[in-house]
């Protein structure tokens, strides 16, 4: 008796997904998408309202005016949303841009802190859950010993 689905098609996407990890790196895309948008936004604001930030930008760990902070935040911002996406997509390479992109963003905030300390703390925690999320994913199969 035929069920109408032939006998060499799995569902693959479906076996995927129901392993422990896919929630982890699901997270990790999402926390990455969320990262970029929060880099763009500080990004617009370097750009486009420079008095908005608490020190002047001598202040700052390196030495540049806020439109090419705004400029280094908007692409940083973009490069890390389109690599979240392509990351709850399933892309392996997104894995390594995730984790090398997370560092850049936190190397970034951390230069940026004393213009304002509490956006980039939380810049900085968001980098580290998505580091956790991407590197320990907890995947069972790889624990397995011969």
């Amino acid at each position: 008796m035929s069920t109408g689905v032939p006998a060499d098609r799995t569902n693959t996407h479906l076996a995927d997904t129901s392993d422990g990890w896919y929630g982890w790196i699901a997270f990790g895309g999402v926390m990455m998408v969320i990262l970029g948008s929060f880099h763009a936004v500080a990004g617009l604001i370097g750009v486009f309202k420079e008095e908005y930030y608490l020190v002047g930008k001598s202040e700052l760990v390196v030495t540049v005016d806020y439109t090419t902070w705004g400029w280094v935040h908007l692409i940083l911002g973009v490069i890390v949303a389109v690599a979240g996406v392509a990351l709850t997509r399933g892309a392996t390479w997104a894995r390594v841009v995730a984790v090398l992109t997370a560092f850049l963003s936190s190397l970034v905030n951390l230069a940026f802190m004393s213009a304002y300390p509490f956006w980039s703390v939380i810049m900085i925690a968001i980098d580290f859950m998505v580091i956790y999320a991407v590197i320990a994913h907890g995947d069972r199969r790889s624990l397995r010993v011969n």
